[in-house]
């Protein structure tokens, strides 16, 4: 229902007018301090002794050499950069189902909601009311309508407007708190996302990794047991002792004892990934991505260190924590300061409802209350210390973040160049306990060599193969790492990236 409706055009002069003042009181300045965006590190390198390369290691898996393109951008699909294409579809299925993912976007709608509900106290509240009632007065001191009537039905529809001018800053401080907030949400959002999907990586990559050594102990298994076959053959020809033949059985079974434990590792990486793209563990997939399907990256790029703290969504979520207690500051400087609230409401009274809106029955009234807190017992202004020892607060986490995300890039590279140097040495191991395991299998046939020597070398042998596979692991999952720690390249997608420069 329409002011106009109501009363008469002075009264609709008189609330524009102080819709109008309210506009002009608006404009008035905002106390507390001004957020200033932390300044880059100055830092030009990530470690004392900066990595170009990384070794190679021929004929390997994962043995190609790796060399960090200084500068390069990190591509919003990362996990690409292996070709695999099931690795791709578990990545897939996991940022369309996670439900931990899924609540992130839920907060996020929820910080976002809570800045627009935030921004209607920037505008006028408007109210309508009716009340209808009956009413009998004392015929002896109540006032009574024209008519004289005691008993008489009294209806008074009304609209009253209110409205408190941000004077002091107080609405603008408090909805820069809440915008603040809101963009700390989303970088948290952004960070899960992008955890999701190494975590997916390193998941997959290890599940590689015990199927590798499953079949390789099952692989050493199967070769006691023909040892175990020869002794048994020799032993009832006189050829060997029954000393030898329990030490190739205890060989044997300490061999499959070692099977259980990387098989129930290896279910729960499967359970893992199952529960990561949202579904239970009883859905798992039975396949294991092979680590030789993957193809090592060669060319990995390396953000400046100037541009990490643009990057990494917790640096920004650190600063967008700063940026909102900065903001408190100014609230709890504006709520010690005056406060005016402007109200306005016009309407009309009449006995009966035809009679409403006609001549004489209209009322208005303009009015502005000032309040100012004299005495709170200390209580606005330990206020106002506590939030800015809160922004202290803040600034040091921002800092100690930062300083957190240039070691993770930093242990991350001093990782990759020392896997690529792991997998070279233990592929020549490998090679070599393979060699000696072969050869002692020949002696020991010819009757060359002991049971001792043979024992020895299948322990080798299955240490170094076991090695090897985990030194191939690392150098997968820890390249996934690097794309993770220089931020996950969120600002390429275009479901994350607003503005990577936003403030």
């Amino acid at each position: 229902m329409e002011v106009s409706a109501f009363a008469n055009s002075s009264s609709v002069r008189r609330l524009r007018f102080v819709v109008v003042l309210a506009s002009t009181l608006l404009a008035g300045c905002a106390v507390g301090p001004d957020f200033k965006r932390p300044d880059a590190p100055g830092a030009s390198d990530y470690t004392a002794h900066p990595v170009s390369s990384t070794v190679a290691t021929p004929n390997v898996a994962g043995g190609e050499s790796q060399h960090f393109a200084q500068g390069g951008d990190i591509p919003g699909d990362w996990w690409t950069v292996f070709h695999s294409k099931p690795l791709n579809e578990l990545i897939d299925q996991s940022l369309a189902n996670n439900h931990d993912l899924k609540a992130a976007k839920a907060a996020l709608t929820v910080a976002r909601e809570n800045v627009l509900a935030q921004r209607g106290a920037y505008y006028p509240s408007v109210a309508a009311s009716f009340s209808a009632s009956r009413q009998k007065q004392s015929e002896s001191i109540s006032p009574t309508p024209n008519s004289n009537t005691f008993l008489y039905n009294l209806y008074t529809p009304q609209v009253s407007i209110s409205y408190v001018p941000d004077i002091f800053g107080l609405n603008r401080r408090t909805t820069e708190s809440v915008q603040a907030q809101e963009q700390a949400v989303r970088f948290e959002m952004v960070a899960a996302q992008i955890t999701l999907s190494t975590n997916v990586v390193a998941a997959a990559v290890q599940a590689g990794s015990l199927q590798a050594q499953i079949d390789a102990t099952r692989e050493l298994i199967d070769i006691n047991t023909h040892m175990v076959a020869i002794l048994r053959e020799q032993l009832a020809k006189g050829y060997a002792s029954g000393l030898d033949l329990a030490a190739q059985e205890s060989q044997l079974e300490q061999t499959r004892a070692t099977l259980p434990p990387l098989i129930k590792q290896l279910a729960q990486q499967r359970d893992l990934l199952a529960v990561l793209a949202g579904k239970m563990p009883n859905q798992a997939q039975d396949e294991t991505l092979a680590l030789a399907s993957l193809q090592l990256p060669q060319e990995l790029p390396l953000s400046l260190p100037s541009a990490l703290v643009e990057q990494r969504p917790d640096v920004r979520q650190a600063e967008a924590n700063m940026h909102a207690a900065s903001a408190q500051i100014g609230v709890a400087i504006a709520n010690r300061l005056p406060n005016i609230v402007l109200s306005a409401n016009a309407g009309s009274t009449a006995l009966a409802m035809d009679q409403l809106f006609k001549s004489g029955t209209g009322f208005w009234g303009l009015g502005a209350d000032l309040t100012a807190p004299i005495f709170q017992g200390g209580t606005l202004l330990h206020q106002e210390r506590a939030a800015k020892a809160a922004y202290v607060q803040a600034a040091e986490q921002y800092r100690s973040t930062v300083l957190a995300a240039f070691q993770n890039v930093a242990d991350t590279l001093t990782a990759l160049e020392q896997d690529a140097e792991g997998l070279k040495a233990a592929a020549a191991a490998a090679d070599a306990a393979k060699r000696t395991l072969d050869l002692s299998q020949r002696q020991l046939t010819a009757g060359y060599a002991n049971y001792l020597s043979l024992l020895n070398a299948q322990q080798s042998y299955l240490q170094a193969r076991i090695n090897l596979v985990q030194a191939q692991a690392n150098r997968y999952a820890d390249t996934a790492a690097l794309f993770q720690a220089l931020g996950g390249g969120w600002w390429n997608r275009a479901d994350l990236a607003q503005d990577k420069n936003e403030k």
